[in-house]
């Protein structure tokens, strides 16, 4: 891939991130308590974002939904890959949150631990992307 096509892929895993945070925002706001909705649309935020970050780095990654061993495929000296935050809840709710009974339902805690999250880990890929050249908008 050329450097352009490397940056416009990675602009759109972002954006596409974004939205599943922009839909995890709007259903937390609409307080309606679509907390499965929510914690599933906040891990696909992060892990689009970090899937973003592996396609910038040019890293192939493997079609998981594990945080952490996505995580783990960025450079070293990437903030996002420093970042001590353990992604293992978010993880989880890449299945947990998408069929009843495999697990609890989310509280309006888990939601917003979720979206915390998962805005930490967006912000931390943006940050690295960045620094690394590539101009968000």
């Amino acid at each position: 891939m050329t450097a352009g096509a490397i940056a416009q892929e990675t602009k759109r895993w972002l954006a596409y991130a974004q939205q599943d945070m922009d839909v995890a925002s709007e259903l937390a706001a609409a307080g309606k308590g679509y907390t499965h909705a929510i914690c599933y649309h906040a891990q696909q935020a992060a892990e689009k974002a970090i899937k973003a970050g592996l396609i910038f780095a040019q890293i192939d990654f493997p079609f998981v939904h594990d945080l952490t061993v996505l995580k783990n495929l960025l450079p070293k000296d990437w903030q996002t890959r420093q970042d001590p935050t353990n992604l293992n809840t978010l993880t989880s709710w890449a299945t947990a949150s998408r069929y009843p009974g495999i697990a609890p339902d989310p509280t309006e805690q888990d939601a917003l631990q979720a979206r915390q999250e998962a805005e930490r880990i967006m912000g931390l890929i943006r940050a690295d992307v960045s620094q690394r050249g590539l101009t968000l908008i």
